[in-house]
């Protein structure tokens, strides 16, 4: 059967043409009339707008388009057509907003333009990467970089958006609008991150106890049987240790700190952030 027709590569392209059409609305409807950038090269293509004659969706293309061919071999062909055609997309659905539909703005006005606009290219952003591609620009640059380097491809993101930023203060006077545009990327962020990786109410818990036996009764009777006991050597020679590895509940925690207290004071517990779970149970 053709690689683009199976019914994954139909499911990509639903989100690629979801999330383009949610990106374009939130670039026409909510930062160009307040005159706010996002980062990536939807935010390049904003400040090359404000002083070219040229219309935001060409200006996408026009940036993205050499990349890809700069950096098709970093990204893989299926990743490379899937990117091409999102970028199509985008300029098409901005110009076609913009230039022919004329869609009225949504909100005029800096701050809500800001944390709005922040969340829709956030969602957008998110369905084009739950169809496995991308809206180019820094993603490539990224990649390129971080295989040639052992610099990592969030970093480069990160320079390349604090770039655009900088470049913004020789092109609006007001530089409020710089400062929203900067918590714009980050609610974009915070927005990607949340939908892509779920909002969990869970923690990673690491218990380091000599009474091992006992306290795995204990947490396997009032917290649930999931866990796993991790066998290892101390620092000094043949010194063994056991840890407990457990994901608990936020709410539960409190539980866990008293049954630990209570069983073994000299026990300690490293608790940290489950940010993706994936597997049975979830």
């Amino acid at each position: 059967m053709n690689t683009f027709f199976t019914k994954d590569e139909l499911i990509n392209y639903v989100f690629i043409i979801s999330g383009s059409i949610i990106l374009s609305l939130a670039l026409v409807g909510f930062f160009l009339p307040n005159n706010i950038i996002t980062g990536g090269t939807a935010g390049l293509a904003l400040l090359l707008h404000f002083i070219t004659p040229l219309t935001i969706g060409s200006l996408i293309a026009l940036i993205n388009l050499p990349l890809l061919i700069i950096g098709n071999k970093y990204l893989g062909k299926m990743f490379t057509i899937r990117t091409i055609i999102t970028i199509i997309l985008i300029s098409l659905f901005i110009d076609l907003f913009s230039q022919i539909i004329k869609i009225e703005t949504f909100i005029q006005d800096t701050i809500l333009g800001a944390i709005f606009g922040g969340i829709f290219v956030g969602l957008g952003l998110s369905l084009v990467i739950k169809g496995n591609s991308s809206a180019g620009g820094s993603t490539i640059i990224a990649k390129i970089i971080s295989s040639k380097t052992e610099i990592k491809a969030g970093q480069v993101i990160l320079v390349i958006d604090i770039i655009i930023i900088l470049s913004a203060l020789f092109i609006f006077e007001d530089r409020t609008k710089i400062l929203w545009s900067v918590i714009s990327i980050y609610i974009t962020a915070k927005m990607i991150d949340y939908i892509l990786t779920g909002s969990l109410n869970k923690k990673v818990v690491y218990l380091v106890t000599q009474k091992t036996d006992e306290l795995k009764q204990l947490i396997t009777q009032e917290l649930g049987p999931e866990g796993t006991i991790l066998k290892g050597e101390g620092l000094f020679e043949n010194q063994e240790k056991k840890m407990i590895l457990i994901v608990v509940e936020v709410t539960k925690l409190q539980r866990l700190r008293q049954i630990v207290r209570q069983s073994d004071p000299d026990a300690f517990l490293i608790i940290t952030e489950a940010s993706e779970m994936l597997g049975r149970g979830n």
